[in-house]
């Protein structure tokens, strides 16, 4: 029973990362209709952005900061200047965002170098707790913590403010949002501005996760955000988070009994799901459910 409690904390752990990233990419969905397939760049420059400033300083906050600043950054540029030109238009979204996904993880290499990077976790957040058994990994369970604030915020910006009545409103008619004055464009860019910063801020969460950050991981992790996306349902965020879990917890128990399956494991919950629920598992007409 020790053993599935500590795999089910490295699980959700993992889901919580996930999370961070896929909750972005739902936004960006669920309002603006935009297959950025670049989102996972944001993750990647965020992780080197980040961990290159804590390294610098020996501030792990501040690493924090500098990944948000960083994604803000980049995803103010991506959808001034690239995603703009092709709203409505998902085979171009698919090419440009695609190609700026490869662009962006070369150029890590450029300003970064092509090796591969270590980083720790701060000493506040190094070590664990026992109880009896059980080993309580102390940065598993701070990232656990930030994911379920960043949660319960996302929600409370959807369903509890004005902002988030007008992207809610923005969702089911964006036309009509428009004649009443408000100036969806900026909606549009705040919401695409939020998903970067997540992408970015699990990004330099991950890099002490997993002890090492690389150039691959923008690609890798972008496509489990993608599954995350698809399996939790189109614009749900609630459906995001548990769709994470899924994917965490199984991802988790997959890499420690049967470690051969676990690339495919995520495919095949996806599978799954999509032939029982082809909307997802929480099929939201709003991004605030």
């Amino acid at each position: 029973m020790d053993l599935f409690i500590n795999i089910t904390i490295n699980g959700l752990a993992t889901g919580m990362l996930i999370f961070l990233l896929a909750a972005g990419l739902t936004l960006i969905f669920g309002l603006m209709d935009v297959l950025n397939f670049a989102h996972g760049a944001l993750f990647l420059w965020g992780a080197y952005a980040g961990i290159w400033a804590y390294s610098v300083t020996e501030s792990f906050l501040l690493g924090i900061v500098i990944a948000l600043i960083t994604g803000m950054i980049l995803g103010y540029l991506l959808e001034r200047f690239i995603v703009k030109p092709v709203y409505g238009n998902h085979i171009q979204q698919i090419l440009i965002t695609l190609g700026v996904m490869l662009v962006l993880s070369e150029f890590v290499k450029v300003v970064w170098g092509p090796n591969i990077i270590q980083a720790t976790a701060p000493e506040w957040l190094q070590g664990s707790w026992e109880v009896g058994s059980i080993l309580l990994v102390k940065y598993r369970l701070f990232i656990i913590f930030i994911g379920l604030v960043v949660f319960f915020a996302l929600l409370f910006l959807l369903n509890k403010t004005k902002l988030g009545l007008v992207v809610r409103a923005g969702v089911i008619n964006k036309e009509m949002v428009q004649v009443l004055g408000i100036n969806i464009r900026k909606v549009f860019l705040f919401v695409f501005i939020l998903g970067a910063a997540m992408a970015s801020l699990a990004g330099v969460l991950f890099g002490p996760y997993s002890g090492v950050i690389y150039a691959e991981i923008g690609l890798e992790y972008g496509i489990l955000a993608f599954i995350v996306v698809i399996i939790g349902g189109m614009g749900s965020v609630l459906g995001s988070m548990i769709a994470a879990f899924l994917v965490g917890i199984l991802g988790a128990y997959t890499a420690y009994f049967i470690p051969d399956l676990s690339l495919a494991v995520n495919f095949v919950l996806m599978l799954t799901i999509l032939i029982f629920k082809p909307a997802g598992l929480i099929a939201a007409k709003e991004v605030g459910k």
